[in-house]
């Protein structure tokens, strides 16, 4: 079986169960994630290969990290993840890329990211459930984070913290790489 062949079915498996654990009807999903219920069918029934942002919006309605929903198995209490089974869910052709290290449910999805935006390069999101918050440290280049339509320069070495419920921006204007490592907590569903 294929990565993607062994995502889909995760995918399928994981939104099943935490649809259950939740007690959400598809159409209460649907309407907590702003997706289709049709959608929603089909990534249960492992027919489709959803978008990234339609994956973070599943997870963010179910209170539970990318990697959860993406794990093939349950994992002991201590997960080491080896570096070539990290996850990149986003890259373009010059070389910008997010991969997903780790995550956990601590009590709510916690996730750790590495990311490369490549000069001229940036990447929107949407804003995330209220209690959600970012922390950012970059490792090379400069990054211009945009939270609520205000530009914040982060340059090498330093780290930024930051309420992710509005719409915010990462965005590299200089002329060098920018490197940087993410955290996202996301609050427990309640």
């Amino acid at each position: 079986m294929s990565d993607l062949e062994l995502l889909t079915q995760s995918l399928a498996r994981n939104v099943k169960r935490w649809r259950g654990e939740r007690a959400f009807t598809l159409d209460a999903l649907a309407a907590r994630a702003g997706v289709s219920r049709g959608m929603l069918i089909q990534i249960e029934q492992a027919r489709t290969n959803p978008s990234l942002g339609t994956v973070v919006k599943i997870a963010d309605a179910l209170g539970v990290s990318i990697t959860t929903l993406l794990d093939y198995e349950q994992g002991p209490k201590v997960r080491v993840v080896p570096a070539d089974q990290t996850v990149r869910l986003w890259h373009t052709d010059a070389g910008s890329f997010n991969r997903l290290l780790a995550g956990a449910e601590a009590p709510g999805p916690l996730e750790m990211w590495q990311w490369r935006l490549m000069p001229g390069e940036s990447s929107s999101s949407d804003p995330h459930p209220v209690g959600t918050v970012e922390l950012v440290h970059v490792t090379a280049g400069e990054l211009t984070l945009t939270v609520d339509g205000t530009d914040y320069p982060v340059p090498t070495g330093a780290s930024a913290s930051f309420e992710a419920e509005t719409a915010h921006t990462y965005a590299n204007h200089g002329t060098a790489p920018m490197e940087m490592v993410m955290a996202v907590s996301v609050p427990p569903v309640r």
